[in-house]
């Protein structure tokens, strides 16, 4: 029954994502939607800039790191840890995939950095949901003192992810939606495939 619900999910995600990259084609969002995205340019820029850092690979591999380390200290990890990695390559890689596929071209109103690959989907946001959300839900679960407090942290980080593409111009709106599909189609896949249920509750979730 997991493993055809997760499945269910990664459908209903990836319907959602293909028929979103047709709708938006090569063009810009609709004006009302640009209009509040043109707002968001170029406020707490260097801000932005540090936290858009989270999505590249000089933070991603540190990360990866942590959370192999995590995998080999806790029993409750060994799954989790590896579940946590595929899924951000999936991801990421997924993401530039698509990005070749739907072809739709970069704003023009962009700050800090030129980034001259396609736009739809965001891997920033397919990371954001494919792994940052990811550990937030594991950290959330485990019976860690300070668990939910890092799923908090976890979370706000990967909205914050997604607010700082738009500040940078460096994604619309709906590339960023269009990400998030991907990452939940790909945690609903691996979700499905996985041999064991790295959603279980607290109560076998310790980090003891």
């Amino acid at each position: 029954m997991r493993r055809l619900l997760a499945l269910a999910y990664a459908a209903l995600a990836f319907a959602l994502f293909w028929q979103l990259g047709h709708a938006v084609g090569r063009s810009p969002d609709p004006n009302p939607l640009m209009t509040w995205e043109a707002a968001l340019v170029n406020h707490s820029t260097l801000i932005a800039w540090w936290i858009t850092w989270c999505g590249y690979a000089y933070v991603l591999v540190p990360c990866a790191l942590v959370v192999l380390a995590l995998a080999w200290r806790f029993p409750s990890w060994r799954w989790r840890g590896p579940f946590a990695i595929v899924s951000l390559l999936l991801a990421w890689r997924g993401a530039d995939f698509f990005q070749r596929v739907f072809a739709r071209p970069r704003r023009l109103d962009w700050v800090v950095k030129h980034e001259t690959a396609f736009s739809f989907p965001s891997s920033h946001a397919a990371i954001a949901v494919g792994f940052y959300v990811l550990l937030a839900i594991f950290a959330w679960q485990s019976a860690w003192r300070y668990g939910r407090l890092a799923g908090c942290l976890l979370g706000a980080l990967a909205l914050a992810i997604c607010w700082s593409r738009l500040a940078l111009a460096a994604h619309y709106a709906t590339d960023l939606l269009g990400g998030a599909l991907w990452g939940v189609v790909v945690v609903g896949v691996l979700a499905a495939a996985a041999p064991t249920n790295v959603f279980e509750g607290r109560r076998t979730a310790s980090l003891e």
